[in-house]
């Protein structure tokens, strides 16, 4: 899940065809879709979460976990990100 979201939403691709398929979806709402990793997640997700779902309700929760576990990865994995550094909490 997390890869197939990383090629689309931040990598060129095998001689640049998904940078090309960004270019052209431009900045309308499929545009506006690639460039946000987490929205993408939630739609790369939605199909799988389907598939593998035995009823309703566990194909909409296996779509938002697997979706959220997009997200962690990449928040785990995307460059600038120290785990060992806290957040700053300032008290007023």
């Amino acid at each position: 899940m997390w890869r197939l979201t990383h090629l689309l939403g931040k990598e060129d691709g095998p001689l640049d065809i998904i940078f090309l398929m960004r270019q052209k979806a431009g900045a309308g709402f499929f545009g506006s879709l690639l460039d946000c990793f987490y929205c993408l997640s939630i739609w790369i997700a939605l199909p799988f979460g389907i598939w593998l779902g035995a009823d309703w309700k566990e194909k909409i929760l296996m779509w938002l976990a697997l979706s959220g576990a997009a997200c962690l990865l990449e928040k785990a994995t995307s460059k600038g990100n120290d785990i060992h550094n806290k957040s700053e909490y300032h008290e007023d």
